[in-house]
C-alpha cells in the first residue's frame, strides 16, 4: 500500500485529546498564504475542499505529558470564520471532522498537523449539541 504525503486519517477528538481541551484566549484566526513573487497575502484555502482555512491553539487536559508541550495548533476548514462556543477564557472544546496528518519534521522527528471540520462545546456540557439529545 503506497500513501501519498499529506494523507490525512480521520481521528476521534477524544482519541486525541482524552483529557479534553481548552482554547488558548484569542488565538483563533484566518491562515493565509504567502507569494513570494508578488509579496501579498491571501486567505488559505483547504487543497481538499476549497473552504477557507482558520486556526486555533488549545491546551491539551492531558496531565500524563509531562514537561511536554500541551499547546498544539488545530486548523478548521470552514466557508466561514468557526465562533468559540461561550468565548470564555480557557473554556473545553471537542473538534468535529478530526483527521491527523503525520510528516516528518525538519529536526527529522515524527509530527502531525490536525484538522478539523468545526468546534462545539464538550459532550456534558450545558447547551452542547450532545448534551441536548
Amino acid at each position: 500500500m503506497a500513501l501519498r504525503g499529506g494523507t490525512r486519517f480521520a481521528v476521534r477528538c477524544e482519541d486525541v485529546f482524552p483529557a479534553g481541551c481548552a482554547l488558548v484566549p484569542e488565538s483563533l484566526g484566518e491562515v493565509e498564504d504567502y507569494d513570494e513573487k508578488t509579496g501579498r497575502r491571501s486567505p488559505a484555502k483547504d487543497k481538499l475542499t476549497g473552504q477557507r482555512v482558520w486556526q486555533v491553539r488549545v491546551m491539551d487536559l492531558d496531565p500524563e505529558l509531562g514537561k511536554r508541550s500541551r499547546e498544539t495548533t488545530v486548523k478548521i476548514s470552514a466557508d466561514y470564520q468557526p465562533v468559540a462556543p461561550t468565548g470564555a477564557p480557557f473554556e473545553g472544546v471537542e473538534f468535529e471532522g478530526m483527521t491527523v496528518t503525520p510528516y516528518v519534521s525538519n529536526n527529522g522527528r515524527m509530527a502531525y498537523s490536525l484538522r478539523a471540520t468545526g468546534m462545539r462545546a464538550p459532550a456534558g456540557v450545558a447547551g452542547s449539541k450532545k448534551a441536548a439529545a
